[in-house]
């Protein structure tokens, strides 16, 4: 076999196994991310509850006293410190748990998205160690679809997507 014909074999076998890796990674990444994702939002708000739909004080306290909007350099109370204390309360245990098993896959990583961009409006200084990866984990769960392993692959049947806005 001549040096040409040899590195060609080697350049195909290179791409076939880069080809494969690729396909396996397009396998293993949609439900890693959906876990990786869902830890930190899930464990904060197993804090806010002190037992089966009972809000923790602590949660409504930091709504109330601690939390402030950072706004065009102003800071401002919250408005409805209760209610934001419920609906983040809520939102952290049901939208990783609907991240975890796959359901309303885009629905959830696009709430935690927006959850993400209210944590950077109340801790701004967190963006480049935790909400930057936060929320481009939740923009590359939105681009790749729940993944095979998801109760949404149950839902829209394999082979079939579900149509864009714009029909394609």
């Amino acid at each position: 076999m001549s040096t040409i014909a040899g590195r060609r074999a080697l350049t195909l076998a290179m791409s076939d196994a880069i080809d494969r890796l690729a396909r396996l990674a397009l396998i293993a990444a949609p439900p890693m991310l959906r876990i990786a994702l869902a830890v930190p939002f899930f464990k904060s708000g197993l804090t806010k509850w002190d037992g089966l739909l009972s809000l923790s004080p602590a949660a409504v306290y930091l709504f109330e006293d601690e939390f402030k909007l950072h706004l065009f350099g102003q800071t401002y109370d919250f408005p409805w410190p209760a209610a934001f204390a419920h609906l983040d309360g809520v939102a952290e245990i049901v939208l990783p748990v609907l991240l975890v098993v796959g359901l309303a896959t885009r629905v959830s990583a696009l709430g935690l998205l927006v959850m993400t961009a209210f944590i950077q409006l109340v801790v701004p200084d967190g963006w480049a160690n935790f909400h930057l990866p936060w929320a481009a984990m939740a923009v590359a769960i939105i681009a790749l679809e729940p993944g095979p392993f998801s109760v949404d692959q149950l839902v829209v049947p394999p082979g079939r997507k579900l149509e864009s806005a714009d029909g394609q």
